[in-house]
């Protein structure tokens, strides 16, 4: 098992560099970089003068200077300076070498537009969005496993019936929808505010008590973690209830019934061993779904300065420091995960041999 372990941390090395890189191409590509973004706002704000706003050709005179511009308007040496200022003055293959040795450190750089070391952002970031996903995962796991595992034993009943249609429900509702339901009925949306609407605590959460900081922190997180939980818990259930009745129609099941063994025995001391190994292969992906997909419009309906909104946030202004820190804790992240996950196999059933999965 150590020699497994150790394979799999060794292989998170050269997928995190094959990442970086095709995603470091693919930048280089993309129009709108923060160097034409900030050439934009000084057109923007000089064009009315007449100065910045111009696109004269190179070797025009113009502007307090009295030098030559480029053909975007800027000042060749201002320009220098903004390329430098996102260091973009060096060749691309000196930026991605410099990048990995960095990264090899978690040194991720100054964030563009915030000012801020980008280690330091995802530090403030990444508790609440960890918080919405293990919160989720619990919940997800605690209702739907009992949930699916009666389902199975009253496979066909009303109660089957009735449960199957809400799930479906539940499933076909899209996360962002069923909160702001959530929003309108219990947060002041009909005059019924019980919930709060947004932050993950009160604004006197420094001043409480222990005890009354646990309750605060609890009811913030009720909503955000209901609306998050919805889809997860449906299909959880259904995975539930379908591996349960798999192993019920087993033979050796049978086998134990001839035997005498009682129908609570027979459930939890063998069809739930070997039922909860396609549970327990689900949790870290359950996991990585909701922490590194689904909070991120959570976290944007419950004004939630989480890590899934700041990355967001930086995408779209073209933020690459914060881009690629975020890219790189995810990928990491994840491939951690999956090795917990698989490590949660061989605890439930050790008869699983990890280095030959790995094989």
């Amino acid at each position: 098992m150590i020699a497994y372990i150790l394979r799999r941390l060794c292989l998170i090395v050269p997928t995190l560099l094959a990442i970086l890189v095709v995603n470091f191409i693919i930048v280089q590509t993309v129009p709108g970089g923060p160097v034409e973004q900030a050439v934009a706002r000084l057109n923007g704000i000089a064009g009315g003068n007449g100065v910045l706003g111009s696109s004269a050709a190179p070797g025009d005179s113009g502007g307090s200077a009295g030098g030559a511009y480029s053909s975007n308007g800027v000042d060749p040496a201002l320009m220098a300076q903004i390329r430098k200022r996102y260091g973009f003055d060096k060749p691309p293959l000196a930026r991605l070498g410099s990048m990995i040795v960095s990264y090899a450190h978690f040194d991720f750089g100054t964030s563009f537009y915030l000012g801020e070391r980008v280690i330091d952002l995802i530090r403030e970031k990444l508790p609440v969005s960890l918080s919405l996903g293990l919160w989720s995962t619990l919940l997800t796991y605690l209702i739907a496993v009992p949930l699916g595992i009666r389902k199975a034993l009253r496979h066909g009943s009303r109660f089957d019936v009735w449960t199957s249609t809400g799930i479906v429900v539940a499933y076909a509702v899209p996360t962002f929808l069923f909160a702001v339901m959530l929003i309108t009925l219990f947060a002041g949306g009909l005059g019924i505010n019980v919930f709060p609407l947004r932050g993950l605590v009160s604004d006197n959460f420094a001043q409480m008590t222990p005890w009354h900081a646990l309750l605060d922190y609890g009811w913030h997180l009720v909503l955000p973690v209901v609306s998050l939980s919805l889809g997860t818990l449906a299909a959880t259930a259904i995975m539930t209830k379908n591996a349960f009745l798999n192993e019920i129609s087993r033979q050796y099941v049978v086998t134990a019934r001839a035997k005498g063994l009682t129908e609570r025995r027979i459930l939890y001391r063998h069809v739930f061993r070997n039922a909860i190994l396609l549970l327990v292969s689900g949790i870290p992906q359950t996991f990585t779904s909701v922490f590194l997909g689904g909070a991120l419009l959570i976290e944007v309906l419950f004004s939630l300065d989480g890590f899934g909104r700041m990355s967001y946030e930086a995408a779209m202004s073209r933020d690459y420091p914060v881009v690629f820190g975020s890219l790189f804790i995810f990928t990491l992240a994840g491939m951690l995960i999956k090795l917990i996950g698989d490590l949660l196999y061989m605890l439930v059933d050790p008869r699983i041999d990890l280095s030959a999965r790995a094989s």
